[in-house]
């Protein structure tokens, strides 16, 4: 009788130690799945905050480039204005650089690596046409001396430096987002939810040379 007993407890006492080993290990598993969801829901919303950064900063460049655009007018009327001004081949060519911007607008969405490139050229050729004519207009004192010209030329120095500010923001926002894209275990993330790698501006080729300027526009 008191054999069969002690089988009984100890029958009893493996059962109890299956059920709370069994239980400890389902314990187990769904605080490691509960940390793998707070983790990844915390991975996803890091990703998805700096993508917003990106997308502000995008829209920051596009607004600087735009200030700029929106002067390009006035200088024209402005130098056109100049009865001594003869390089009118110049202003013509500001003005289809300008013109040629309509085209060239890019969704903050869709910061593929081409409309980056293509954004940036058609922005680069405008650059390099306004330096050419900045180098020209020296050859003119009484344009250099008008005071509607001089604002302009102010108002242009001042929003290259918002433009260079935004590209730089732009640029640290890219690579901070990028650095996170690619890092493990991130990228697993980023790749299940579609955080693909973005571009962001390069130094433009020539960029540290003084504009050219034919021979027969500075003889005049």
């Amino acid at each position: 009788m008191i054999f069969s007993i002690d089988l009984s407890t100890n029958f009893n006492f493996k059962i109890n130690s299956m059920k709370l080993t069994t239980n400890v290990i389902l314990l187990g598993i769904l605080g490691l799945f509960l940390i793998l969801g707070f983790w990844g829901c915390s991975g996803y919303n890091g990703l998805v905050s700096q993508d917003e950064t990106v997308k502000n900063m995008w829209n920051n460049v596009q607004s600087s480039y735009q200030r700029r655009a929106d002067l390009i007018p006035n200088l024209v009327n402005v130098v056109r204005s100049e009865a001594t001004f003869e390089q009118q081949t110049l202003l013509q060519t500001v003005e289809a650089r300008y013109k040629n911007l309509g085209s060239i607008k890019v969704d903050p969405s869709n910061l593929s690596a081409e409309n980056i490139q293509k954004f940036q050229a058609a922005q680069g050729e405008l650059s390099g046409a306004l330096q050419r004519l900045m180098v020209v207009v020296e050859n003119y004192p009484n344009l250099k001396s008008n005071e509607g010209f001089r604002n302009l030329q102010a108002q242009l120095e001042g929003t290259e430096n918002r433009i260079n500010t935004a590209r730089n923001d732009f640029n640290g926002a890219i690579n901070n987002y990028n650095t996170r894209v690619r890092s493990f275990p991130m990228n697993i993330f980023a790749g299940m939810f579609n955080f693909s790698v973005k571009e962001g501006f390069k130094a433009e080729e020539g960029s540290q040379n003084a504009p050219t300027i034919p021979e027969n526009i500075m003889g005049n």
